[in-house]
């Protein structure tokens, strides 16, 4: 019998093309669609909401200004302000003059003042590596590492309140409502990760920062551009499983649907919406869970690896694990990972009003081995010299007592430390200095901008030339005025 032919019966009445579409011909249209929503077909044939202007992926891969040194980064902060001059700015004057009331000038929570009382450092200093650099003894592992360090001990920032302070090491503003430091990289670059967010940040297991997710919003820009919140435990990512009842089948037939309503709003026939920037946003959630549950899964590490970050020891586990975790992140191309130490309020941060000793021998102590774990083990697996390693938090210390009592310092955002390491940043050295107590910056004072621009000079780009368009400007992150990267950072 031919199929043309058509006698009595309902199934005689296909012809052979309808018979082998419905006989299971459809189900090629998986993989077409597949192929064809990767990077072609329906990014590009695909209109913005005004239905004129081409819809381009916001996270498909982009290339830099020029040759980058590195490919991601990870910003190591430090939330509520290390003391610098209890860490890494050996000031040998304050051991002498410890409990003494001196002349200084200073600004922090508690107003401008004149004169405090000195507390000496609660730690002894050592130097470290073929470039002699100090430690104290609150990191004795990350010590080992100081010859790949790049430090910058005159960093100087606008606010010494934790809220604008904040803001402006992430947003380069000291008010709300502009794109981070992770939202501009991937807007400059895109991700070169298909299957995972472009930007991750992940808090410690006591809260989030103060202004919370200010800190890591895309601000004025879309909010593709915004991080992804991960944690450490359990589902990697909120909200990431479907709902109850809806199968993988369910979500893949969605997705085809809208792709049809797509096609159909090319062809001038669907209401003019913008169906391209819904398809991005569900088929990245569609592939993230696939793949971010083997992404975070900590079982594949050998236990070798899990000791050398401190996995396996209750104190520095938790940072630990979010510090394999960043690793495992760049090895699949995500592109900015921020891990948060401390949160919440008071002594949950670094934020040292009180009792010094007992705050920084805590959050030095779980995060010493973990930091040191993956310095050795990205240079280990080749991955150091393209991954931009950041430390510090919003800003440091200052070198005299907030209170009559105590040992408790007050914020310093006039000098304090940061370091970097890694994408293309010559180690084992100190750029700036402060005075010799560490109250302000006095050699080579290093603006929070300076920073920002050495970080987009490292992934190849232009910090005076990245710009986005908004309010009438092409706003920057490192603002209108010129500003050049750190030079003697980089190899």
């Amino acid at each position: 019998m031919s199929f043309n032919q058509k006698p009595a019966g309902s199934f005689c009445h296909r012809t052979r093309r309808e018979f082998l579409w419905e006989a299971g011909a459809k189900f090629t249209s998986l993989a077409l669609t597949g192929m064809l929503g990767a990077n072609a077909f329906f990014h590009k044939q695909s209109t913005a909401a005004d239905g004129v202007t081409p819809f381009v992926n916001p996270l498909a891969p982009k290339l830099p200004h020029f040759a980058p040194k590195a490919k991601s980064v990870i910003f190591l902060f430090m939330y509520g302000g290390p003391s610098h001059v209890d860490t890494f700015d050996y000031k040998p004057k304050l051991y002498e003059l410890d409990g003494q009331t001196i002349e200084v000038k200073t600004k922090g929570r508690g107003g401008s003042k004149n004169s405090g009382r000195v507390v000496g450092p609660k730690w002894s200093f050592k130097q470290y590596g073929e470039s002699g650099q100090w430690v104290s003894e609150l990191f004795p592992n990350l010590a080992t590492e100081v010859d790949s360090l790049a430090f910058i001990k005159s960093m100087q920032a606008d606010s010494p309140i934790h809220g604008s302070a904040m803001l402006q090491m992430n947003t380069g503003k000291i008010l709300s409502g502009s794109p981070c430091l992770g939202s501009w990289i991937n807007y400059g670059l895109g991700s070169e990760s298909e299957n995972l967010p472009g930007f991750v940040v992940m808090l410690d297991p006591t809260g989030g920062p103060i202004s919370g997710a200010k800190n890591w919003s895309s601000g004025y820009m879309p909010a593709s551009y915004q991080a992804t919140l991960m944690r450490s435990k359990g589902a990697p990512i909120i909200d990431l499983s479907p709902p109850e009842g809806m199968t993988r089948e369910m979500q893949r037939k969605l997705l085809d649907e809208l792709h049809t309503s797509n096609a159909e709003h090319q062809a001038g026939r669907a209401e003019n919406t913008d169906l391209a920037a819904r398809i991005a946003s569900y088929e990245l959630a569609y592939k993230m869970q696939m793949h971010a549950p083997e992404a975070v899964d900590l079982t594949q590490e050998t236990a070798e690896t899990l000791k050398l970050y401190g996995a396996d020891d209750e104190r520095t586990s938790e940072f630990g694990r979010r510090c394999i975790l960043a690793r495992r992140l760049v090895e699949r191309g995500v592109r900015f990972i921020q891990l948060y130490s401390g949160g919440n309020h008071n002594d949950a941060n670094w934020d040292a009003h009180g009792d010094l000793k007992k705050n920084h021998d805590y959050h030095a102590g779980r995060t010493d081995k973990p930091i040191a774990g993956l310095i050795k083990d990205l240079r280990q697996r080749g991955l150091l010299d393209e991954t931009l390693i950041i430390w510090g938090g919003e800003f440091g210390r200052q070198p005299t007592a907030e209170y009559a009592e105590g040992t408790g310092r007050d914020h310093n955002s006039y000098g304090f430390t940061m370091w970097m390491a890694g994408g293309g940043i010559k180690g084992g050295q100190s750029v700036g200095a402060t005075d010799e107590l560490g109250a302000a910056a006095i050699e080579q004072p290093m603006h929070v901008k300076r920073l920002h621009a050495t970080v987009l000079h490292q992934m190849g780009m232009n910090p005076n030339q990245l710009s986005y368009f908004y309010g009438g400007l092409e706003q920057k992150l490192v603002g209108v005025e010129p500003v050049e990267p750190i030079k003697e950072l980089i190899s």
